[in-house]
């Protein structure tokens, strides 16, 4: 579905808010601001925006999205200066692109930043991991698939336990690796696939068991079988569209399936290309799958090009560059952002034919997973395995190299995954996960349901807390929040920021200069639009 045309609301100042009679609140206390309907983006100049500095503040809201979407979701309110790095936002998280995976979907997180980060922590081997191929967030857990080409070995799907435990949930099937990850209908998906680890430049899997399959997470060890994808040997990607499931194939030939219930996967058309030599209509791959703009968009391990797909058939955007693959996508203000093989380069789509070079990371070749964590466009490299964030215009900050393993040839931070407010990155061959934080961020691990909810963000003292529907669903460890400047050189962005336009409505969306209580909150739960 399509954003709905939005109506501008002023703002009021102080004295809006229900009658102590109808609501336990005075709204003439600490209340800053209050919009009765938001239902399009717009920003307040900053010098109407309220002035929280470094005290407490709440933000509450009604949000209605949909569960049969055609756009990630989006920020629900955003004040946040990507250059100082300072300023808060809320919103609903949704990731899909990030390589192989869709790893976020409609999670509701509310972050602060003042110039902070921490370093990045070891977070253990899941298994005997060559690398996790694939993350995502399911349930409040975080999940991986691995690769471990052993001959007796499999690809394996493990659940984070904190530190550096990670618990096996079992081996859908006998392929090397899971090759693919996504939060479906409620349900954890997970493809599987014969990773070549030639193309890594490391030795060649002893493992000929192939893939192409897919399957159901049903807890403990246990994965139901949802059929194959015909003459594919290892699931490509995964992305959910107007509440479809789709599926690409990583090796030729070139393949691309919609999820039909049960076993069933239908063959869709992939993009077809002239030989100038021939004269025959060739196809090319479609891997990497994200959502944007009404469309799902394919990056290509043939020619380096990026494809978009309007539920019936694909329209080529043009070259990227003189790359040979698109590995990887992210979208940062409401753009459209791809990673690319061999330039190392990231390009912002501007429409069709029209690709603008954001800059090279460090002297890298290629960029893979990227992902946006608390208003910051992050991406992981090859062949030293660093991450980096982006600056601007053309400008990549290196933040650290991540795989040490030496003697080999390439290093990759292939996927990414933010779960309970923090960013993880897995990384090959160490087999590794790391995680890192920038700022603080409170996050709930559930897909917002569809339909009106009340949703609530608290900064108090020493913690930023989440509530929806007046119940408190996540809440950040003990910190020094009064430490932290919010109040960034910045408009107010109603429904839009650094993770894009809202794909919903906001109402009775207000600001106040105090952390509200959970008997407030409830109260304030109870009167639905």
């Amino acid at each position: 579905m399509s954003c709905v045309r939005w109506i501008p609301v002023a703002v009021v100042v102080l004295a809006i808010g229900r009658s102590a009679a109808a609501d336990p609140i005075d709204p003439r206390r600490d209340l800053a601001a209050h919009w009765p309907t938001v239902t399009e983006p717009r920003e307040v100049p900053a010098k109407d925006v309220p002035v929280l500095g470094q005290g407490d503040f709440s933000i509450a809201t009604w949000v209605k999205v949909d569960d049969k979407l055609d756009r990630p979701t989006g920020d629900l309110l955003s004040r946040y200066d990507p250059k100082t790095r300072r300023g808060y936002h809320l919103t609903l998280k949704s990731s899909p692109g990030v390589t192989s995976n869709q790893p976020n979907d409609r999670h509701l997180q509310f972050g602060i930043d003042d110039n902070r980060s921490s370093e990045w922590r070891d977070c253990g081997r899941p298994g005997n991991a060559l690398f996790a191929f694939s993350m995502a967030v399911h349930d409040g857990a975080l999940y991986a698939g691995t690769c471990e080409p052993g001959k007796d070995e499999s690809g394996r799907v493990y659940r984070y336990a904190g530190e550096s435990k990670w618990i096996d949930c079992g081996a859908p099937d006998r392929s090397n690796a899971v090759t693919a990850m996504a939060v479906f209908d409620g349900k954890l998906y997970a493809g599987t696939g014969k990773y070549r680890v030639a193309g890594s430049s490391l030795k060649e899997s002893e493992n000929l068991a192939l893939g192409g399959k897919v399957f159901r997470y049903e807890g403990g060890t246990h994965w139901t079988d949802c059929g194959s994808l015909p003459q594919t040997e290892a699931v490509g990607g995964f992305v959910v569209f107007r509440g479809r499931l789709y599926a690409s194939s990583l090796y030729k030939p070139a393949g691309f399936f919609r999820y039909d219930g049960h076993a069933k996967w239908t063959s869709l058309a992939v993009p077809e290309v002239l030989d100038p030599k021939t004269g025959d209509m060739g196809t090319r791959r479609v891997v990497p799958l994200t959502v944007h703009d009404g469309h799902i968009f394919a990056g290509s391990y043939d020619g380096g090009r990026v494809y978009r797909f309007d539920g019936r058939s694909w329209t080529d955007c043009g070259q990227l560059g003189d790359n040979t693959q698109t590995y990887s996508f992210a979208q940062y203000y409401g753009r459209l952002y791809v990673g690319t093989w061999p330039s190392g380069r990231v390009y912002r789509f501007d429409g069709v034919e029209k690709w603008t070079d954001t800059g090279r990371l460090g002297d890298e070749l290629e960029v893979m997973g990227m992902a946006v964590h608390n208003g910051r466009l992050i991406a992981g490299t090859l062949p030293l395995g660093e991450v980096y964030s982006y600056e601007g215009d053309t400008t990549w900050k290196k933040l650290a190299r991540l795989d040490l393993t030496p003697e080999v040839k390439y290093r990759r931070v292939w996927t990414m995954a933010e779960h309970d407010g923090r960013l993880f990155a897995s990384t090959l061959p160490s087999g590794k996960i790391f995680t890192y934080s920038a700022g603080q961020q409170a996050m709930w691990g559930q897909p917002l349901p569809a339909g009106w909810h009340h949703v609530a963000a608290v900064k108090s003292a020493n913690r930023l807390t989440l509530f929806v529907d007046g119940k408190r669903v996540a809440q950040t460890p003990p910190f020094d929040a009064t430490g932290y400047r919010v109040d960034a050189d910045q408009p107010l962005r109603l429904g839009s920021g650094a993770n894009g336009p809202l794909n919903g409505t906001l109402a009775d969306l207000r600001i106040y200069r105090r952390a509200l209580g959970e008997a407030e909150i409830e109260a304030l739960a109870r009167n639905k639009p």
